[in-house]
């Protein structure tokens, strides 16, 4: 066995792999919201469409998603790792007495926020890309180019209230998710000093916050759009 792969295979190996997807998906949220938060421009979806043309054929934000993809797998794959080693090296008795004190609540319900947000992120792949890549969409003029109206599909989805209610809630359990993961992502990587870490702490609260507020925002106000 290389040291490569006992040092990915180490507890400390596998905090680092949590630490690097975690810091690259957090980026793919800035960047996803940005493009989602077109879905409110009052231009009949023109600016969405033609957002989600261009991602689909520029080259270099093809082979990005796939590396997404991939690296939510690894975060999935070692949480679940990380999450089973942790509770085999921690005694029951000592977890159940102090862990609501020497810790937050996110932090002690990772795995299981995690899940949910996989969850989540299947069931919005199934309705969204899924739909936009194989079930033939309709097409839509934008300017002189024509595309696939992904926007109607939103509009679709964001009618029904159970989605919306289930989108809403999801972004619930990602901000509590964040709370804890964006902090610890920089602390993993030895960013932990007493003087930025706080600032890290706060940065990564409001981000926690904010981010998933303005994704749930879309589908409420799209929602309340069409009623």
């Amino acid at each position: 066995m290389s040291w490569v792969t006992k040092t990915l295979n180490s507890t400390l190996g596998r905090k680092l792999i949590m630490a690097l997807t975690g810091i690259f998906l957090i980026l793919f949220l800035v960047v996803h919201l940005a493009g989602n938060l077109q879905l409110l421009i009052p231009d009949e979806g023109e600016s969405f469409n033609l957002y989600a043309h261009n991602m689909s054929i520029n080259y270099f934000i093809r082979s990005v998603s796939i590396i997404n993809f991939a690296f939510i797998l690894l975060h999935v794959v070692y949480s679940i790792v990380l999450t089973r080693h942790n509770k085999k090296a921690r005694p029951v008795a000592y977890a159940e007495a102090k862990g609501s004190t020497n810790s937050t609540w996110a932090s002690r319900n990772m795995g299981i926020l995690g899940t949910l947000i996989f969850i989540f992120l299947l069931v919005h792949l199934r309705g969204f890309w899924y739909r936009l890549k194989f079930g033939l969409p309709d097409k839509v003029m934008v300017g002189d180019a024509e595309v696939d109206n992904a926007f109607i599909i939103v509009v679709e989805a964001f009618k029904n209230p159970i989605y919306v209610g289930f989108y809403v809630l999801s972004m619930v359990f990602l901000a509590f998710h964040l709370s804890h993961g964006f902090a610890s992502a920089f602390q993993t990587l030895g960013l932990n000093h007493k003087k930025y870490t706080p600032i890290i702490e706060k940065v990564g609260l409001g981000f926690a916050i904010l981010i998933p507020t303005l994704f749930a925002l879309i589908p409420i106000v799209m929602y309340l759009q069409s009623i």
